[in-house]
């Protein structure tokens, strides 16, 4: 296996490319290329959780994919730990805020895309997968990657930036349904750290309505939008089941191809769902780890790997 740490801006550290790129072997695909995921974390823009990366890029490495963890533009600059809660003092930073992010995974496609022939990559075959806050960023940029925010600061055509398909797992899709939501909680933790995700990714803390609509990928579905596969959980606390069932509808209103799974029970950010992700025991959901074997089958209709009909020995 490949597997190194690649920064992806000059004079930066925080915003990382971490490659699991399977070995080639005359065993297996003799020298073709493999379809691969870039997984992005979740950690309400304000970190990248552990839980989310490494062990989710080896799933889909179990799966005869390649795989690659992006620690995008988040307000702890992904010094390490999580980071939640209000900080009344905190203050916007504006080179980590929205259009950043969903650029950091443009600028993740184009070094696979450099480095696709020795990697072996099929560049047709690029999945993004996120969770939570990254799920947010993998919608965004699954909405954007053809626009001219997206295109422009890389001076390339739309076509290098094409995800082939997009995996979100309880993500957050409608930023004006979640000011109605846990912008409205009662709850001080909950509102404090709404306003701190706000200001991580806004520079806001109560962004306006024009700006919640532009970040609200629910809303800006279109035919271009990659096919999409969708999986949470009814009994989220953090953010709500709506959020899925939002994206699903604009999704199937555009005519794109998607499959989604609600889960009855189980909380927030439970990733692989099972002892590989757990710290402890309330995030092992034998019922939502299903998930990983749907999503197998989801992708291999798109991303079957390329073998010969027989051995050929």
């Amino acid at each position: 296996m490949i597997h190194e740490k690649k920064l992806l801006w000059p004079g930066r550290e925080d915003v990382s490319l971490t490659t699991y790129v399977l070995d080639d072997s005359q065993e297996m695909l003799a020298g073709k290329a493999r379809p691969a995921v870039i997984v992005c974390p979740g950690g309400a823009y304000l970190s990248c959780s552990d839980r989310e990366g490494e062990p989710v890029a080896l799933r889909f490495n179990a799966m005869g994919y390649h795989a690659f963890v992006l620690r995008y533009s988040v307000y702890s600059e992904n010094k390490g730990g999580m980071l939640f809660g209000g900080d009344k003092d905190a203050q916007a930073k504006p080179w980590l805020t929205h259009p950043a992010p969903m650029r950091d995974i443009a600028r993740a496609m184009l070094e696979i895309r450099a480095h696709a022939a020795e990697w072996k990559v099929d560049m047709e075959k690029i999945a993004l997968c996120g969770f939570s806050a990254g799920a947010h960023n993998c919608a965004m940029y699954s909405v954007y990657w053809d626009k001219p925010v997206m295109r422009e600061p890389f001076d390339v055509e739309a076509e290098a930036l094409r995800p082939a398909a997009t995996i979100l797992g309880y993500t957050l899709s409608d930023y004006c349904f979640m000011e109605q939501a846990a912008g409205g909680s009662e709850d001080p933790m909950a509102r404090g750290l709404f306003e701190m995700s706000n200001l991580a990714f806004t520079g806001q803390r109560r962004p306006g309505p024009e700006l919640l609509e532009a970040i609200s990928p629910a809303r800006l579905v279109t035919k271009a939008t990659p096919p999409m596969f969708l999986w949470a959980t009814a009994g989220d606390r953090l953010v709500p089941v709506q959020h899925s069932t939002l994206m699903a509808t604009a999704l199937a209103n555009a005519g794109v191809p998607f499959e989604m799974h609600i889960f009855e029970q189980g909380d927030h950010g439970l990733a692989l769902a099972d002892q590989s992700t757990a710290h402890d025991v309330g995030q092992l959901n034998p019922d939502a780890a299903r998930w990983a074997g749907l999503c197998q089958a989801w992708l291999e209709k798109r991303f079957a790997l390329n073998l010969p009909q027989e051995a050929g020995w």
